[in-house]
């Protein structure tokens, strides 16, 4: 499936509720596993958005990691009602994808999955579009590794994925896709769901853009 067409389809996928405002989507097609998360949809989500000091994941295991405490406690809302989904022995590849918000609870998704499911590691993909930063702290190799098939999806002048700040200590992690032109948008509407698609429909008809690791 294309990139533009698991935008779209996270776009527009009906959503489900769990907790205070974390909004999912999960569908099996054979043992294949989506799960799909949604951007900001409500002053819930805008909170939580700009809750952004820095808490350590709460796994009891080395290295400890720190990430972004509002959207770590989106994550939390959802672990219990993915979870069984994720570890089903009959799923044999996941896909994961969100979008601003939602980009930001995949990225956190994607590393549960790494973790929990050391044999689909391969057969894990994670794409998140318009994503803020989530991750905080050294960036050291072998925390890095968990995101390897991460992927960011940076139209280049959007604010979200500059945000928080590289200044407090966040970073993104994974792989970056950059799309778009520099000064083509501003930089609110970079980050909007229409102008990001028609940057990735151009980039798959014409192969434009650039990848590399996420800053």
């Amino acid at each position: 499936m294309s990139l533009s067409m698991l935008f779209t389809a996270c776009l527009n996928i009906p959503y489900e509720q769990a907790g205070v405002s974390a909004s999912y989507a999960q569908r099996r097609i054979g043992d294949a596993l989506y799960l799909f998360f949604e951007g900001s949809d409500g002053e819930n989500d805008w909170r939580r958005n700009l809750n952004f000091p820095a808490v350590p994941y709460k796994r009891m295991t080395s290295p400890v990691w720190y990430a972004h405490r509002g959207f770590l406690s989106v994550w939390k809302e959802l672990e219990d009602v993915l979870a069984p989904a994720i570890a089903d022995g009959g799923v044999k590849s996941i896909t994961i994808v969100g979008y601003s918000h939602g980009a930001a609870v995949a990225m956190l998704c994607h590393e549960y999955a790494w973790f929990h499911r050391p044999d689909l590691r391969q057969q894990l993909q994670g794409y998140g579009f318009g994503c803020p930063r989530v991750f905080w702290g050294a960036r050291t190799p072998s925390l890095l590794q968990r995101w390897e098939r991460f992927t960011v999806v940076h139209n280049i002048d959007d604010v979200v994925s500059h945000l928080p700040p590289s200044i407090l200590g966040y970073s993104h992690v994974g792989k970056l896709l950059v799309i778009g032109a520099v000064g083509k948008y501003s930089r609110v509407d970079a980050h909007r769901a229409e102008n990001i698609l028609r940057e990735l429909e151009a980039y798959e008809e014409g192969g434009e853009g650039e990848r590399g690791s996420a800053p």
